[in-house]
């Protein structure tokens, strides 16, 4: 049989320097794990606009379709604020998501004990918090029509459109529930029922596909209230699903709960392929960080734990998944830290490569 295939687009900023220590770590799981990947590169977001003009090429698009899963680092950056909006940087990375039809974003907050005081909430709210959101990602208000700035009574008016279909809602439904049938069987659906007609219809199919998983334990709540109540009790959630607006405010606020951007991994999952694996993009929460670019500041993290939720959702290597989060835990235990992970003065922090050797490090020791 052949290797399973990676398409890596490194993208802007940091983004290379995390997926530099990714490509370590691949390495590593194909010479000590016997599995071994068949990975290509390409470009994507800035650095594709400045070679082809373009944010994704037809050609870079066509590898992303015919891969396994896509490892993306990050893209954009302020040299590029200048170009129209079609060709943002920005535009490669939604393109992905829309022709690779990912309508399953899932975003963990996990809080790491050694990281539990970096919380903005009390150590005792967040020490061992462990919830996933999955949010509906390809359709929405983001994507609904019509939509536009319009001239109306000589005054100019905004418009977007909030729009889903009942297959909508299922398919991500039945993403998160199959997730929750994985984790602690408990979901929690989020939206506005009480005053948009979309959040009605959201309650009412969540429901529905629930009949068909009589294990979990499922419940519904208004995501204004999610908020609050990810800020009062964030433990008391194992699975959150919802919309793509609510999604997008709701999991950047579970994110920092957990005290670091640098820290959080995500998939974004489709529909199966021929070969009974989703078409999937794995990504870290965290943006280009231009500022520190090239300067070996940047936390790998995020990126190398996107890999691991690619080991899990894409490869069925659960175990080898567990293996890799627990380096990077023990890593962390370990007091060894990238400089967004320090709040003390005196400390040498450690350079994007370094964080990267550790986790290699704890990975041998794992052996």
């Amino acid at each position: 049989m052949s290797n399973p295939s990676l398409l890596i687009l490194a993208g802007d900023g940091i983004g290379p320097e995390v997926m530099a220590e990714v490509r370590k770590i691949i390495d590593w799981f194909g010479a000590k794990r016997d599995l071994k990947f068949d990975v290509e590169e390409d470009l994507v977001g800035g650095s594709a606009y400045d070679a082809h003009g373009t944010p994704l090429t037809d050609e870079t698009m066509a590898k992303a379709q015919a891969v396994d899963a896509v490892l993306l680092g990050a893209v954009g950056g302020p040299k590029y604020d200048v170009l129209d909006f079609s060709v943002k940087p920005e535009r490669g990375l939604l393109r992905l998501r829309k022709e690779m039809d990912l309508y399953s974003n899932l975003r963990p907050a996990q809080c790491f004990d050694a990281l539990a005081d970096f919380s903005s909430l009390k150590k005792d709210v967040v020490a061992g918090l462990d919830i996933m959101i999955v949010r509906e990602l390809t359709s929405g208000i983001y994507f609904g029509e019509p939509r536009g700035i319009i001239t109306e009574n000589n005054e100019r008016v905004g418009i977007n459109t909030q729009r889903y279909t009942e297959s909508e809602i299922e398919r991500v439904a039945r993403s998160a529930f199959e997730l929750a049938m994985r984790r602690g069987k408990k979901l929690c659906s989020m939206e506005k029922a009480n005053v948009m007609e979309s959040g009605i219809l959201w309650r009412e199919v969540v429901t529905e596909v629930g009949k068909d998983y009589p294990e979990v334990e499922l419940s519904h709540m208004y995501a204004d209230a999610g908020a609050m109540q990810l800020c009062r009790a964030p433990k008391q959630f194992d699975v959150i699903v919802t919309d793509n607006l609510f999604g997008d405010l709701l999991s950047d606020a579970a994110a920092m709960l957990t005290g670091s951007l640098g820290m959080l991994p995500s998939a974004s999952l489709g529909a199966p392929m021929a070969n009974g694996r989703p078409k999937a993009l794995y990504e870290p929460v965290h943006g280009s960080a231009p500022d520190i670019a090239g300067q070996g500041k940047a936390n790998p993290c995020a990126c190398i734990l996107s890999f691991a939720m690619a080991l899990r959702y894409s490869f069925d290597q659960g175990a080898e998944a567990t293996r890799l989060e627990q380096a990077v835990e023990k890593v962390l235990a370990d007091g060894v830290r990238t400089a967004d992970l320090l709040n003390e003065d005196g400390i040498t922090p450690a350079s994007t490569s370094q964080m990267g050797d550790a986790v290699i490090a704890a990975l041998e020791a794992s052996l």
